[in-house]
């Protein structure tokens, strides 16, 4: 198969199954670049018959943190990309891959970086990873599909709790709420994301995708349109005088004084 040459990830072939590592450590900081590659390297073993399942995986010492807000402006608008490309026109490709994928996360993955785990079908974690919708904790409306995502998960309920406080997560809640499937040592996680995409990729492959396709009818489309509302309330809050006190609260690791403007 030909990839061709990635900056931001990494990929390798064992069996039938496809490891996609992102090389942006120690934090991989998401941003369109990345999430494009991503998506290039999906739509590639979608049409590469001997893969079966994928391992979404990451080097360094997080999933993947979030959004890097300090390469923004003073209003927190993000700097343009090479590619010319949005973010979230990049991250609807994730969902209209074909193909099983398994979420190797260990350390955080907030914001966008729980958006990219959600994404996934299944999610590998270890106790001491944190997991956050932190995106109100800046003033900011959640992204990355996850105000439709989420709730699909978890439910509205909890989905709406962990939005709502933006509080982090370890592992081990994450296992007991629903959010992650396994919950095992750190030095095992990717070991266990590789074991299960192996186990899935032991049944029909065929079957395997129809019967994906078929759980997942509808949520490309549903996300989709979750992203472009999500952008449309991100715009405007980006303005706020409270979102320039919450990217400044984050980076001196304070609660934000928040005054409704």
């Amino acid at each position: 198969m030909q990839h061709g040459t990635y900056e931001h990830i990494g990929v390798e072939t064992q069996g039938h199954i496809a490891i996609i590592e992102v090389r942006r450590g120690p934090n991989n900081f998401v941003d369109t670049d990345m999430v494009g590659e991503i998506a290039d390297a999906l739509e590639i073993y979608d049409r590469t018959p001997e893969v079966r399942a994928i391992v979404l995986c990451a080097e360094g010492k997080h999933f993947c943190a979030g959004a890097d807000f300090s390469s923004r402006g003073p209003d927190g608008v993000a700097k343009a990309t090479k590619r010319g490309r949005h973010l979230y026109k990049e991250a609807q490709r994730l969902w209209r891959t074909g193909k099983p994928i398994v979420a190797a996360v260990h350390g955080a993955a907030i914001g966008a970086g729980l958006g990219l785990a959600v994404m996934a079908d299944f999610r590998v974690t270890c106790p001491e990873a944190r997991l956050s919708a932190n995106f109100t904790r800046m003033n900011y409306h959640p992204g990355f599909g996850l105000t439709c995502t989420l709730p699909r998960l978890l439910g509205l309920q909890k989905a709406a709790m962990m939005m709502y406080t933006g509080r982090r997560v370890t592992g081990e809640e994450a296992l007991a709420m629903g959010l992650v499937d396994y919950c095992v040592a750190l030095d095992q996680v990717r070991a266990k994301a590789i074991e299960l995409a192996t186990e899935i990729a032991e049944s029909g492959p065929l079957a395997i995708v129809a019967t994906r396709e078929t759980l997942r009818r509808g949520l490309a489309d549903a996300v989709a349109a979750a992203t472009e509302r999500e952008y449309e309330e991100q715009d405007w809050l980006r303005n706020t005088a409270d979102f320039r006190e919450g990217i400044k609260a984050m980076g001196e690791r304070r609660l934000p004084n928040f005054q409704g403007r």
